[in-house]
């Protein structure tokens, strides 16, 4: 469930919580490299692998491809941000219908 920060906002603490509420995710490395990425193909890239969609344990599946291009190893994400913006850079593939009107019951 989504909680309320102390700016009265409600924040997100899973992919599947930052999708319900239309926030794009943005992992954000040290070396100031950021993506966007749609939170409705990631909830379900994360779903169909049965892997923790919480926002603090998906840091462990990204990794900068800046970073990896000059250094040659996956330098993990600081940290993982839930932003309103207008489009995602990175669009993955969406789950079927049926599957996200299972998922936004569940929430209720």
């Amino acid at each position: 469930m989504p909680r309320w920060n102390a700016a009265g906002l409600l924040e997100p603490t899973s992919l599947t919580d930052a999708a319900a509420l239309r926030l794009v995710v943005r992992p954000v490395c040290r070396c100031g490299h950021s993506m966007t990425f749609d939170p409705h193909g990631l909830w379900w890239h994360f779903h169909k692998r049965g892997w923790d969609d919480r926002l603090p344990q998906i840091k462990s599946r990204f990794w900068c491809i800046c970073c990896l291009a000059q250094w040659r190893r996956k330098v993990r994400p600081i940290r993982i941000e839930a932003i309103n913006a207008p489009s995602a850079a990175v669009l993955l593939p969406m789950p079927p219908d049926h599957e996200w009107k299972r998922q936004s019951r569940a929430l209720r």
